[in-house]
């Protein structure tokens, strides 16, 4: 089956990272198309082999786009057509129908309680999303916690299916010299217990929160590595500088190496107000590491023991990290039940399954409304 995936854009981002993986492992001849922004991770596809497109839109609401989206999947004769991330979905979705694609759906990533991508839920992004998804097939949630909140803002259940974000063991697998290579980057001895943070900087992953908790627990012998950029970095910065912890947080910026940053830290944290599913915290546990996590609903229900769940509030982080820190650097110990539920080789061939479920479904449908006579009246 030929297949387009359309994505927003292709910074480094959980959604982005996770569609790259879905391309290495498909069994499917797959393709992309950014509306903007094609970033670092277009490259990294285009070296695996991979082809991308970007329709280089300008503004958030421009009508010429859509139309060369509708031309540019028409003239590709795709059979199927994968929307990722609000606006490629309300694009992509509508592109994909005026084009008459057999297969249309989407995976939603990044709907929390009260923002959709960063955005709030108002009324008319709801109406757009909604008056979208009737164009599809099918939502793929990637949490039993997404499809609750699709349901809630309005999606049929029976329009929605869950599939989850996949790990990739391969890349996030513990690297013992990459260890030694990142921490003597960053001037981290072998036996300085470092605490890790990694993820975009913005106010929903609370790494303010993190700085705090942890800065009576800074020392010479105990760092923390926040991994990521984005606008809070200032923020970060000076809430370092008041807790006088500067010279013991570092802040490593954007980096495409998730193996070797997790490979170096002791202990990984996540400590965002929503998730939708919590990838970062699975990595980190395929690579051996403890985590302690604020939400992370890829967990609920599974027995992960390395990952403790801990209260979203400094006093209870910092209690959490305090025993982790008096317990010293552990022996790296991948967890089993992470390599059983979300590898990713699985998770795209649950995605490959249901493109050719839905595919058939449509035929079955077209032979049988030509035997009836329906559509032709």
């Amino acid at each position: 089956m030929k297949v387009l995936h359309v994505i927003t854009g292709l910074g480094v981002g959980g959604a982005e990272l996770q569609l790259r993986s879905i391309l290495q492992h498909t069994r499917h001849d797959s393709e992309v198309v950014t509306l903007y922004n094609p970033g670092p991770v277009a490259d990294m596809i285009r070296s695996d082999g991979g082809r991308v497109r970007d329709m280089g839109m300008s503004r958030n609401t421009q009508l010429s786009a859509l139309l060369r989206l509708r031309s540019l999947i028409r003239d590709g004769g795709y059979d199927v057509v994968h929307a990722h991330l609000y606006r490629s979905q309300v694009y992509g979705r509508s592109a994909a129908w005026l084009a008459g694609t057999p297969v249309v759906l989407s995976t939603e990533h990044s709907i929390g309680e009260t923002h959709l991508e960063r955005r709030k839920m108002t009324p008319g992004v709801r109406a757009l999303y909604l008056g979208t998804e009737m164009l599809s097939d099918v939502t793929i949630a990637v949490s039993g916690t997404v499809r609750e909140r699709l349901e809630k803002w309005g999606v049929r259940r029976k329009r929605v299916t869950v599939i989850p974000n996949g790990v990739d063991l391969q890349r996030v697998a513990f690297d013992s010299t990459a260890r030694q290579r990142i921490r003597a980057e960053f001037g981290v001895a072998p036996d300085v217990y470092l605490i890790g943070v990694l993820g975009r900087l913005d106010p929903n992953k609370q790494f303010d929160m993190v700085i705090e908790a942890a800065s009576a627990l800074l020392s010479d012998r105990v760092r923390l590595l926040i991994v990521g950029k984005g606008a809070e970095q200032e923020h970060l910065e000076q809430v370092a500088r008041e807790h006088g912890v500067s010279g013991q947080v570092i802040f490593a910026g954007e980096r495409h190496d998730v193996s070797a940053m997790l490979s170096a830290m002791d202990l990984f944290v996540a400590s965002s107000k929503q998730e939708t599913f919590g990838l970062s915290v699975l990595e980190a546990l395929a690579n051996g590491a403890p985590a302690l996590y604020t939400t992370c609903p890829a967990l609920d229900g599974l027995d992960a023991g390395r990952a403790r769940q801990v209260p979203s509030a400094v006093a209870g982080l910092r209690a959490a990290m305090a025993a982790e820190v008096a317990a010293g650097q552990r022996p790296r110990m991948t967890e089993p039940a992470v390599e059983k539920e979300y590898s990713v080789e699985a998770v795209t061939a649950r995605i490959d399954d249901l493109y050719e479920r839905l595919a058939d479904r449509r035929r079955l449908r077209t032979i049988w409304r030509s035997r009836t006579g329906e559509g032709t009246r």
